[in-house]
């Protein structure tokens, strides 16, 4: 029997690096993509379409598509927030569209300016907008959409699980096909990962849910494994574990691409990605932002040693 695949959908480029304080070049960027790809990466999320002013650390996303070449096979993602970082999206060459949503109107003003209900108006504009394109000569973009604060928010506190369920249903209404649930602050543990896991795959039957864990209290790992052990097959991760959300207060790590990695090739599972090649790129990162990577494995490396 074939070991089962988990997709790890790589988010260093972005959500590594926009909490970073080094400022990198949008030619280091797009090097770092190149290098994350040739470690394995299939869909990575390489720029974000927000305003340099409140993300410095993402501006240039046009010269970062600019500098990558074209891959067959591989994914390019682009997260946006609004509608105008929409259209900034369609004029790159990025293969899908992450639309960036909160569960709770704390979050979500102070990240986007928009509560819960104006978000959900805006995505259902830019699916409305893509439904108009249908046949249009240019391809639009895949899309999904990720909601943040599942687990908890910095402003609101905690999250019920109706919170997330009734959004969740509403989106796959909409059309959604893939549904991202972050835990932004890394607050969750593994029983509610279960709980809201399964609450939102009855609200969405149909739907891919990926899941987005941070490392901020040291629960991201057992987090993706209960994530796992619920049946989801596609997680984010960040490289070196670096990252975090600048609107959010202490949200510091996304889970390691390489730890995960490690727990899940360990275990028999298939991720196609080179570990050593992750760690060397972990490492490389590392030397560029200033400071070595959190990550375990940047650190002591595999095992079996070669």
């Amino acid at each position: 029997m074939s070991p089962r695949p988990i997709q790890i959908v790589e988010v260093g480029p972005r959500d590594g690096l926009q909490n970073e304080k080094a400022v990198l070049d949008p030619a280091t960027r797009a090097e770092l993509v190149l290098k994350l790809e040739a470690a394995g990466a299939r869909r990575i999320e390489a720029v974000s379409f927000v305003h340099p002013r409140l993300v410095p650390q993402m501006a240039g996303a046009e010269d970062v598509m600019a500098a990558l070449p074209a891959a067959p096979g591989r994914s390019r993602i682009g997260l946006v927030l609004n509608g105008k970082g929409y259209d900034r999206a369609l004029g790159t060459g990025v293969d899908e569209v992450n639309v960036s949503l909160s569960v709770t109107d704390g979050f979500g003003l102070r990240n986007q300016g928009l509560a819960v209900r104006d978000q959900v108006a805006m995505l259902s504009e830019i699916l409305a907008r893509r439904h108009n394109s249908d046949g249009a000569d240019t391809p639009v973009p895949a899309l999904s959409a990720t909601l943040s604060c599942v687990w908890g928010c910095p402003f609101d506190g905690e999250v019920s699980v109706a919170q997330v369920t009734d959004l969740v249903g509403e989106l796959a209404a909409l059309g959604v096909v893939e549904i991202g649930l972050a835990d932004t602050i890394g607050v969750g543990d593994p029983w509610s990962v279960t709980r809201k896991i399964e609450a939102a795959r009855a609200a969405a039957p149909d739907a891919t849910l990926r899941l987005h864990f941070h490392d901020t209290r040291n629960t991201g790992v057992a987090n993706a494994f209960a994530a796992v052990e619920a049946g989801v097959d596609v997680l984010d991760a960040s490289v070196g574990g670096i990252g975090g959300c600048p609107f959010a207060p202490g949200a510091t790590g996304n889970v390691a691409t390489e730890d995960l990695v490690y727990m899940l090739e360990r275990a028999g599972y298939a991720t196609g990605y080179d570990l050593d090649a992750l760690i060397a790129t972990a490492r490389w990162i590392g030397d560029r932002i200033g400071r070595p990577t959190p990550s375990a494995l940047s650190r002591a490396g595999g095992w079996p040693k070669a």
